[in-house]
């Protein structure tokens, strides 16, 4: 008798339905010769300066996604409010790698972000209070999923050809593939969600995908 295949879980189907999009992301050039090292340290400075202005949002993108969650899914809400505990004060993380890799931190806390990250944090606003307030965790899987599968071989890759000193990688080495417990956490809130729930999550993931892509191509310019 042939056995059946055990049903996939959310989190699995939520990545078998963007699989194409999260490829198009890591296929983008900058990103394969940064897994290599083969990138400037001016690159690598911008890929940080952008990372703060889109980084400085989560804790207000997750007080607003907690404020439209409805009463019925209150036990999201409070995940919700684990997940601000846990990512208060990243973007000064970057602000001193920055000025690890030599950086001026200064300039770059009082600089614009660049269109595509601005695009980027727009779209995570609007379609929290547009859509529904689970869109946004369609941008934590595009932001953390990536990195957790390739921030720790780019910094690796990158401090070794650049030589620079290890203080200059916090950001990537915290949510690179030492970061299990915070990938498994938000497994545990997808694979709560019902169907209609985990729609609204993989559609939104298929939206911040290419826009994300898009702040690694303008680093290469």
């Amino acid at each position: 008798m042939q056995q059946l295949k055990p049903a996939l879980t959310n989190f699995e189907t939520l990545c078998l339905e963007t699989q194409i999009q999260q490829q198009e992301l890591t296929g983008v050039p900058i990103i394969t010769k940064a897994l290599s090292g083969d990138i400037s340290l001016e690159q690598y400075i911008a890929f940080l300066t952008e990372a703060y202005h889109h980084v400085k949002h989560t804790v207000p993108l997750l007080m607003l996604t907690g404020s439209k969650i409805s009463h019925e899914d209150e036990w999201l809400r409070t995940h919700m409010a684990e997940y601000i505990e846990e990512e208060i004060g990243h973007e000064k993380w970057i602000l001193n790698d920055i000025q690890a890799c030599g950086g001026d931190k200064l300039k770059v806390e009082q600089s614009e972000p660049s269109f595509a990250t601005e695009l980027m944090v727009a779209y995570a606003y609007d379609s929290i209070n547009r859509i529904n307030p689970l869109c946004f965790l369609g941008m934590v899987h595009v932001l953390e999923g990536t990195s957790v599968q390739l921030a720790t071989n780019a910094a690796n890759s990158i401090k070794k050809s650049l030589n620079l000193p290890q203080n200059a990688f916090s950001y990537l080495i915290s949510h690179g593939d030492l970061d299990q417990d915070h990938q498994k956490f938000f497994e545990d809130i997808v694979n709560r969600l019902d169907s209609q729930q985990l729609a609204i999550v993989i559609k939104a993931c298929k939206r911040f995908y290419p826009l994300y892509a898009d702040i690694f191509r303008g680093l290469a310019e």
